[in-house]
């Protein structure tokens, strides 16, 4: 499935680059964890009730639907945290509540 997002202008600042899941992604500097996520693939996130697909809902930090973690278990807003090189998120299961 191609990506939810596709950058259309600002291409010129420097490459980022995050560990996702377990993948390396590509961003560029500035972008927030939202923007990175769907300019790389079709979701933010899987919804921890039913399993379906979220991709944010008000894109402004007020619907507390973009949820991701840091693999230490650092909690963060995925539209409003911006990148930086090396992080390392989890978008699915929360490794450090189901050992």
């Amino acid at each position: 499935m191609p990506a939810l997002f596709r950058r259309v202008d600002e291409t010129g600042r420097r490459p980022v680059r995050l560990i996702v899941d377990g993948h390396e992604i590509d961003a560029l500097e500035g972008d927030t964890l939202l923007t990175a996520l769907l300019t790389n693939g079709h979701r933010l996130r899987r919804n921890e009730f039913d399993g379906k697909p979220r991709a944010g809902f008000c894109l402004m930090g007020a619907c507390q639907d973009c949820w991701l973690w840091t693999e230490t278990g650092e909690e963060l807003r995925a539209c409003s945290t911006e990148v930086r090189d090396g992080m390392r998120i989890v978008t699915q299961e929360v490794p450090w509540l189901n050992p």
